[in-house]
């Protein structure tokens, strides 16, 4: 609408501002409003929700032009986010946060490991709309092409729609001849295993390189993000930051009683 003033759209990432996956989603935000794009200045992939606290931070400002500006910072991704909405801003509160597209997806327990999942929860703690995407690719290099329709499509109906308050979306997208559309998920939860292969270095000291396999607890459970992705459907599930175990709250007063 002629002067209507267009969406803020804050958006942050774990690879690091030069990443396919975080291009691609400028290219198709920007269609829906003005971008702040605050992202890590290192790879910072399986930082979570961690902070910085040891050291101070530094914010360097890579780019400005009408409708976007760039920030680097050189900490986690919920450090971006934290002084995104608390310095970078310039108290504006942003219409939509978006996270991602991370190289890799980030299914079932690893949401509790990813730093793309580490923006949006920050961003659903301070009630900011959230929304993280993931692509099943993992190289370096990437044609996100195939699945940007779909980031559109989630993207608008969330800006016209808003979300829940508190919750935040886990959009995780599979690579595949043809994606059959999008199913609402539960996390298709599970554990590592076998995760550090032991190694010698050539100087006889022992190191332990990050490895293993996922192995879901109910893999046949048709409501599962991992399920669905297997089956060429884009998963999206709803998390919150509040992890209290509501349901078990009257079972665990009895115990302690």
């Amino acid at each position: 609408m002629e002067g209507k003033q267009r969406p803020l759209i804050l958006i942050s990432n774990d690879d690091g501002y030069d990443y396919d996956g975080m291009q691609a989603l400028i290219s198709v935000a920007r269609e829906f409003g003005d971008l702040v794009v605050v992202a890590p200045l290192q790879h910072q992939s399986g930082m979570g929700s961690a902070v910085t606290i040891s050291r101070p931070l530094r914010a360097y400002k890579r780019n400005e032009e009408p409708g976007m500006t760039v920030w680097l910072v050189d900490g986690t991704p919920t450090d971006c986010v934290k002084l995104a909405l608390d310095q970078l801003l310039d108290g504006r509160v942003p219409d939509l946060l978006l996270s991602g597209i991370n190289h890799g997806l980030n299914t079932g327990v690893n949401t509790v490991y990813s730093g793309t999942m580490g923006a949006v929860f920050e961003g659903a703690a301070h009630h900011v709309t959230s929304v993280a995407f993931s692509y099943a690719r993992y190289e370096t290099k990437v044609d996100f092409t195939p699945c940007l329709p779909w980031v559109r499509q989630i993207i608008a109906r969330v800006l016209e729609r808003g979300l829940p308050d508190e919750v935040c979306l886990n959009v995780n997208m599979p690579y595949c001849d043809q994606i059959q559309g999008i199913k609402v998920t539960t996390a298709g939860m599970g554990c590592w295993r076998e995760e550090y292969e032991h190694r010698v270095d050539p100087f006889g000291r022992d190191y332990y390189w990050t490895t293993g396999r996922y192995e879901m607890d109910r893999p046949d459970d048709p409501t599962t993000d991992l399920y669905n992705l297997e089956r060429g459907w884009i998963a999206v599930t709803p998390c919150r930051v509040d992890q209290t175990a509501h349901d078990h709250l009257a079972t665990i007063n009895a115990l302690l009683d």
